[in-house]
């Protein structure tokens, strides 16, 4: 070994005679000798460089590489609108459309914090990128004024005029509410919020908690997500009904192209019913898309309520697009303890998998959004029907009312449980 270390201090005096002039002098000079050798040696060969870290010890420092950020996207105000003319998806080489993981546009949200596992909870892959609770609930949603794209009875109203309408608030429970207008008598349309997230994501996991959720005749509430250029962009229903429901129903809306492989349930892997086609495209079905009805019947609406609400989760990642209910009840202490983990989660309710739909070319660039609206092109076509879950007999029988838009312009107090009461929301980035 010391034949060795001598052999070693020969070749720095040969490699740089200048530099061994210096080791007589402090052990700062020391080092910063060492390291210009250490690189002019790294030139010459790896193996001196080897051996001049094992001779030298801890004189030779080496610097970590940087990790570069993850790219991300931003839009300032996302696209609301229904047209189905020439919607495509972007000619873009940085088009999230051929992404192959995650990606959340903007910085973490200040509240992230909460995304660290606690309670001995194991180490989730899923890390905290918005969130939404608590007094700051409404900071980071944008207020929709546009007419309603769905036709519904609705006039969606800006943040300062649902404060002074009393249709949003955060009540003693720290949770948000967003409720519709009651007033007795609207001369046409009632008063109503909806919010869309200011920031957008392209896969990831959504979770969010609700108390309660709009419900009665009339009522078509919805907690959802879109893309730019509707369709194209995609939609995800993750909370649908109407009226008296009582079974949630997930949909998916897309462009050409985008299918479910079977009607067949257990083939699927979902413990939901496929209602509807297999064919998601929004222009070749009416709008229909692609359905998955709960067989839960405390999934939404009045018993959804009674039960004290639940937890939906919406998984988006490369295996496809995933929608999990779970009662008040039955909530997965990884959800409960901010260390999601999907992989032992029980079957989804809804799946529609990547083998019949890429998820990050018929999905991209997406906003949270919760709306309510009165009824429209759903709940006002169903006024008359019967036989679902929950509306046994139709909002007319039950009502004396012949027409959803009677009914919403005079009778205001009929709308006091047409309120979302909501929790949080959480939109997790894979790590």
């Amino acid at each position: 070994m010391r034949l060795q270390t001598l052999f070693l201090l020969c070749l720095l005096l040969s490699v740089a005679p200048s530099d061994a002039n210096l080791f007589a002098r402090s052990s700062h000079s020391v080092v910063s000798a060492a390291n210009r050798v250490h690189k002019r040696a790294v030139k010459h060969s790896a193996g001196l460089a080897r051996d001049l870290r094992l001779a030298l010890g801890g004189i030779l420092l080496e610097q970590n590489s940087n990790v570069g950020n993850a790219r991300v996207y931003c839009v300032s105000s996302p696209n609301g609108g229904s047209s189905l003319t020439n919607a495509t998806t972007p000619n873009n080489p940085t088009s999230p459309a051929t992404a192959s993981h995650p990606t959340s546009s903007g910085s973490p949200a200040s509240s992230a914090s909460g995304s660290s596992p606690t309670n001995g909870a194991s180490a989730s892959p899923w890390k905290l990128s918005q969130n939404f609770q608590g007094t700051s609930f409404f900071d980071g949603w944008d207020f929709f004024t546009q007419p309603d794209p769905t036709n519904g009875q609705v006039d969606y109203v800006d943040q300062n005029t649902a404060q002074s309408s009393n249709l949003i608030e955060i009540n003693d429970a720290g949770n948000a509410i967003m409720r519709v207008e009651t007033t007795p008598q609207v001369a046409n349309n009632r008063k109503s919020v909806r919010i869309t997230t200011s920031k957008t994501y392209t896969g990831g996991l959504v979770i969010m908690d609700s108390v309660h959720m709009p419900t009665g005749c009339g009522t078509w509430p919805a907690f959802w997500s879109n893309g730019p250029n509707w369709p194209a962009g995609g939609e995800i229903d993750i909370v649908e009904g109407v009226n008296d429901y009582t079974n949630n129903q997930a949909t998916i809306h897309t462009n050409p192209g985008c299918s479910v492989a079977s009607s067949d349930a257990s083939k699927l892997a979902i413990t939901g019913t496929l209602v509807g086609g297999t064919n998601c495209a929004a222009a070749q079905t009416g709008n229909q898309g692609c359905g998955v009805r709960s067989t839960d019947s405390d999934s939404f609406g009045a018993t959804f309520n009674s039960n004290g609400g639940g937890v939906y989760a919406m998984l988006w990642d490369n295996d496809g697009v995933a929608i999990w209910f779970f009662p008040r009840n039955s909530i997965p202490s990884d959800i409960t303890n901010n260390a999601p983990q999907p992989s032992n989660w029980s079957q989804p309710m809804a799946r529609w998998a990547a083998s019949g739909c890429d998820p990050f070319k018929f999905f991209y660039q997406h906003s949270a959004i919760f709306d309510t609206t009165l009824c429209g092109d759903w709940a006002g076509s169903a006024w008359t029907g019967s036989g679902i879950p929950g509306q046994e007999q139709s909002c007319a029988q039950r009502t004396g009312v012949a027409t959803c838009a009677d009914y919403v312009r005079n009778h205001g107090s009929a709308f006091s449980e047409a309120y979302w009461e909501v929790k949080s929301v959480k939109i997790y980035q894979s790590s």
